[in-house]
């Protein structure tokens, strides 16, 4: 099962999780070629905060900052846990 957070709008993202084989980060942004790198450390950053592994995230960006990035995530984490 997948669950998400966010939205499609302006200088926001859709974070969505879903338990996997493995760690994968998929990202799409339209920034992808500036913060590319950047958002996949926020996501990272955030994983290993929380302990998680073995996790599926796909982060869909409209040019979300780096806290609205981990924000989206931390709702979908607590999502997938209830």
């Amino acid at each position: 099962m997948k669950y998400s957070a966010g939205s499609y709008e302006s200088s926001d993202c859709i974070v969505t999780v879903s338990t996997h084989s493995k760690t994968d980060i998929i990202i799409e942004s339209i920034v992808f070629e500036q913060f590319g790198d950047q958002i996949k450390d926020v996501i990272s950053n955030t994983l290993k905060e929380q302990g998680i592994k073995d996790i599926l995230v796909e982060c869909f960006d409209k040019g979300a900052l780096d806290y609205t990035i981990k924000s989206r995530l931390l709702t979908a984490l607590k999502r997938m846990e209830e």
